[in-house]
C-alpha cells in the first residue's frame, strides 16, 4: 500500500513531465552550454589542472551543479505554489495517503528530473570533448546528489511562506554554493575562514565525489557518507514540516 501511494504521487508528476519532456530537455541545455563554451572552449583548452584540461576538471562540477538546480527547483517551486496559491496540497493532505508517501513520491520525482537533465549534460560534455569515466559509482553518487537536493527543495517549499521568499532563498543560498562548492575550483584555493564552512556544504561533497570518480579515482567514502546523511536529514526535516502543515 505504501509503495502504491508513493508511485501514485510520482506518477502524477511523471505524466506532467512526459507531456513537456521536449521543452524540459531544451530549456535545461542552455546554462550548461554557456558554461561549456565559456569555461570549456574559452578557457579550458589553455589551462591545465592536475595534469588534465580545465574542461575535464570542471565538467563533473557542472554535472553536480546542474543536478542540484534541477532537482531542487523541480520540487521546491511546484510544492510551494501548490501549498500557498493553488491549495492542491490540501487534496493530498485529505487523501488516504501518508505524509511519508507524499514526501517520497515528490523526492523521487525531483530525482528523476535531475537524472534526465544530467544525461543531457553528459551527452553535451562528450560533444564538447570532455573526458571522464561514467562508472556505476559515478551514477550512484549522481543519484544521491539528486536525492539530497530534491529533499532539500521539498523542505524549503514546506517552510518558506511565499514564492518571492523562495526565489530569495535561491539567490542567497544556492547561487553562492553554485560557485564556491568545488564546482569550478578546489576549495583549498579559498581563504581559511571560508574554507571550513564551504567544505560542509552538500554540493561540495557531490562535486568532489563526482570529480574523483569521473577522473578514475577510488570511491570517496567520506563524501558519500556525508551526502547520505544530508538525504536522511533533509527527508526527516521534510517529514516534520509536512506533519506541521497537516496539523
Amino acid at each position: 500500500m505504501l509503495l502504491t501511494d508513493i508511485w501514485t504521487v510520482f506518477w502524477r508528476d511523471w505524466l506532467v513531465l512526459r507531456r513537456r519532456l521536449g521543452r524540459f530537455i531544451l530549456s535545461r541545455m542552455i546554462t550548461p552550454i554557456l558554461y561549456l563554451v565559456t569555461f570549456g572552449w574559452g578557457l579550458g583548452k589553455s589551462v591545465l589542472v592536475f595534469g588534465t584540461s580545465y574542461l575535464d576538471f570542471i565538467f563533473p562540477g557542472i554535472i553536480a551543479l546542474n543536478s542540484m538546480n534541477i532537482s531542487f527547483n523541480a520540487v521546491s517551486s511546484p510544492v510551494n505554489m501548490s501549498r500557498l496559491h493553488y491549495k492542491t496540497l490540501e487534496e493530498y493532505l485529505i487523501a488516504p495517503i501518508s505524509p511519508f508517501a507524499y514526501i517520497a513520491g515528490k523526492i523521487i520525482s525531483g530525482t528523476v528530473r535531475g537524472l534526465i537533465s544530467s544525461v543531457v549534460i553528459i551527452l553535451l560534455g562528450v560533444s564538447f570533448g570532455a573526458h571522464f569515466a561514467v562508472t556505476g559509482w559515478f551514477v550512484l553518487v549522481l543519484t544521491l546528489n539528486c536525492l539530497q537536493f530534491s529533499a532539500f527543495g521539498l523542505l524549503a517549499a514546506l517552510l518558506i511562506n511565499s514564492h518571492e521568499e523562495l526565489a530569495n532563498f535561491n539567490t542567497y543560498f544556492l547561487l553562492p554554493m553554485s560557485f564556491l562548492a568545488a564546482t569550478f575550483f578546489t576549495v583549498d584555493k579559498l581563504p581559511a575562514f571560508l574554507r571550513a564552512p564551504v567544505e560542509l556544504l552538500p554540493l561540495t561533497h557531490a562535486s568532489y565525489a563526482l570529480r574523483t570518480l569521473g577522473m578514475g579515482g577510488t570511491v570517496p567514502w567520506l563524501s558519500v557518507l556525508v551526502i547520505c546523511l544530508y538525504i536522511l536529514g533533509f527527508s526527516a526535516a521534510g517529514w516534520w514540516a509536512m506533519k506541521r502543515v497537516n496539523a
